[in-house]
Protein backbone atom coordinates (compact mmCIF):
# COMPACT_ATOMS: atom_id res chain seq x y z
CA UNK A 1 0.00 0.00 0.00
CA UNK A 2 1.52 3.21 -0.87
CA UNK A 3 0.18 6.67 0.89
CA UNK A 4 -0.16 9.40 -1.75
CA UNK A 5 -0.82 12.13 1.15
CA UNK A 6 0.36 11.75 4.48
CA UNK A 7 -2.00 14.43 5.82
CA UNK A 8 -5.15 12.73 4.79
CA UNK A 9 -4.32 9.31 5.61
CA UNK A 10 -3.35 10.71 9.13
CA UNK A 11 -6.91 12.59 9.38
CA UNK A 12 -8.40 9.47 8.15
CA UNK A 13 -7.26 7.38 11.22
CA UNK A 14 -7.78 10.03 13.63
CA UNK A 15 -11.27 10.39 12.48
CA UNK A 16 -11.63 6.50 13.08
CA UNK A 17 -10.46 6.39 15.95
CA UNK A 18 -12.22 9.06 17.44
CA UNK A 19 -15.47 7.88 16.14
CA UNK A 20 -14.82 4.67 17.46
CA UNK A 21 -14.25 6.40 20.79
CA UNK A 22 -17.26 8.48 20.44
CA UNK A 23 -19.25 5.38 19.86
CA UNK A 24 -17.47 3.18 22.62
CA UNK A 25 -18.28 6.40 25.20
CA UNK A 26 -22.06 6.32 24.07
CA UNK A 27 -22.48 2.57 24.46
CA UNK A 28 -20.71 2.64 27.76
CA UNK A 29 -22.16 5.86 29.20
CA UNK A 30 -24.95 4.17 31.64
CA UNK A 31 -26.06 5.48 34.71
CA UNK A 32 -24.75 2.95 37.04
CA UNK A 33 -26.38 5.10 40.01
CA UNK A 34 -26.66 3.04 43.34
CA UNK A 35 -28.87 3.86 46.14
CA UNK A 36 -26.82 4.74 49.35
CA UNK A 37 -27.16 1.46 51.42
CA UNK A 38 -27.98 2.28 54.91
CA UNK A 39 -27.90 -0.66 57.63
CA UNK A 40 -30.51 -1.29 59.95
CA UNK A 41 -29.42 -2.74 64.03
CA UNK A 42 -31.45 -6.01 64.79
CA UNK A 43 -30.84 -7.89 68.31
CA UNK A 44 -31.13 -11.96 68.02
CA UNK A 45 -33.63 -13.31 70.37
CA UNK A 46 -33.78 -16.83 72.08
CA UNK A 47 -34.45 -19.17 68.92
CA UNK A 48 -33.53 -16.48 66.55
CA UNK A 49 -31.16 -18.76 63.32
CA UNK A 50 -29.50 -16.27 60.35
CA UNK A 51 -32.60 -18.54 58.30
CA UNK A 52 -35.10 -16.96 60.41
CA UNK A 53 -33.78 -13.15 59.96
CA UNK A 54 -32.65 -13.57 55.89
CA UNK A 55 -36.39 -15.03 55.58
CA UNK A 56 -37.65 -12.42 57.00
CA UNK A 57 -35.32 -9.89 55.43
CA UNK A 58 -36.42 -11.24 52.18
CA UNK A 59 -39.61 -10.84 52.20
CA UNK A 60 -39.58 -7.44 53.68
CA UNK A 61 -36.61 -5.79 53.15
CA UNK A 62 -36.87 -4.46 49.04
CA UNK A 63 -32.94 -4.54 49.25
CA UNK A 64 -33.06 -8.52 49.16
CA UNK A 65 -35.82 -8.30 46.55
CA UNK A 66 -35.38 -11.76 44.14
CA UNK A 67 -32.20 -12.83 46.35
CA UNK A 68 -32.07 -16.18 46.99
CA UNK A 69 -32.28 -16.83 51.01
CA UNK A 70 -28.71 -18.65 50.94
CA UNK A 71 -26.68 -15.48 49.46
CA UNK A 72 -29.32 -13.39 51.85
CA UNK A 73 -27.58 -15.47 54.41
CA UNK A 74 -24.03 -14.91 52.88
CA UNK A 75 -24.63 -11.24 52.58
CA UNK A 76 -25.43 -10.77 56.40
CA UNK A 77 -22.52 -13.16 57.39
CA UNK A 78 -20.44 -10.72 55.70
CA UNK A 79 -21.36 -7.44 56.45
CA UNK A 80 -21.39 -8.72 59.92
CA UNK A 81 -18.10 -10.51 59.77
CA UNK A 82 -19.36 -13.40 61.02
CA UNK A 83 -17.60 -17.42 61.15
CA UNK A 84 -20.20 -19.32 61.73
CA UNK A 85 -23.97 -18.91 61.56
CA UNK A 86 -24.76 -19.15 65.34
CA UNK A 87 -25.88 -16.71 66.95
CA UNK A 88 -25.70 -15.72 70.67
CA UNK A 89 -28.71 -13.96 72.44
CA UNK A 90 -28.58 -10.25 72.11
CA UNK A 91 -25.79 -9.93 69.42
CA UNK A 92 -26.25 -7.45 67.08
CA UNK A 93 -26.49 -7.48 63.20
CA UNK A 94 -26.29 -5.03 60.63
CA UNK A 95 -28.56 -5.98 58.16
CA UNK A 96 -28.49 -3.77 54.85
CA UNK A 97 -31.23 -1.42 53.71
CA UNK A 98 -32.32 0.93 50.93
Amino acid sequence: MVIKNRKKFVRAILLIVGVIIFINILITDKSYSHQEIKYKTISAASGDTLWDIAKAEQENNSYYDGEDIRDIILDIEEVNKLESSSLKIGQTLEIPIY
